[in-house]
């Protein structure tokens, strides 16, 4: 499937199950933003290292991240045995450009989705290829698998500190549910993880 397609302190890594697409949407010479020339696919057993490689270097950008989360965004063969974890793939280059995971008919990845909806985690953009709107793209392909499957609505949590992500998904038509805030992020910093859904027609 084709999709449409200043140095600060880093925070503390968003707790398991947080979506995070590390992707802000710009436009300029260069840099369409709009996923063009890139395809979104099932993961290969081959690319599972590019995988890892890519998660660890999109959540570490802006993130300090603990051994343990490491080991969770790392292990991909796990995550793609269960369920279903996508690649943004260039068309020219074959590079994997992004990342995200969704779970399979009647199953949920995150303690957030109720019956009849679906959830994603683990979204990630390559540092290097952000600003071609690959987040814009895996989010879009995660709304065409929500369809799909026929649920009714698609749902994801994303750290308080996620403000480039949030006004992504925002764009996208996604909106808060504070009454589904429940998960309290551990360390410092606290707080609540947010909770965003996008009713679907």
């Amino acid at each position: 499937m084709t999709a449409p397609t200043t140095s600060r302190p880093r925070a503390a890594a968003p707790p398991d199950g947080a979506a995070h697409p590390g992707d802000e949407p710009r436009r300029g010479a260069g840099a369409p933003g709009d996923g063009t020339g890139v395809s979104v696919r099932l993961v290969t057993p081959a690319e599972h290292q590019a995988v890892a490689d890519l998660l660890e270097a999109a959540y570490g950008h802006e993130y300090s991240i603990s051994d343990s989360y490491r080991a969770v965004l790392r292990d991909v063969a796990s995550r793609a045995a269960e369920h279903d974890v996508w690649v943004a793939v260039d068309d020219e280059s074959g590079a994997v450009l992004g990342t995200v995971a969704t779970p399979l008919p009647g199953r949920h990845i995150s303690p957030l989705a109720l019956d009849g909806e679906l959830d994603f985690r683990l979204l990630g953009v390559a540092p290097a290829a952000r600003g071609r709107g690959i987040g814009t793209a895996l989010t879009r392909h995660v709304l065409d698998v929500a369809r799909a499957q026929g649920v009714l609505r698609v749902v994801m949590n994303s750290g308080p500190q996620m403000t480039r992500a949030h006004c992504l998904y925002e764009a996208l038509g996604f909106r808060r549910l504070p009454e589904r805030e429940t998960r309290v992020i551990e360390g410092e910093g606290g707080g609540r993880l947010h909770a965003y859904g996008l009713d679907l027609p």
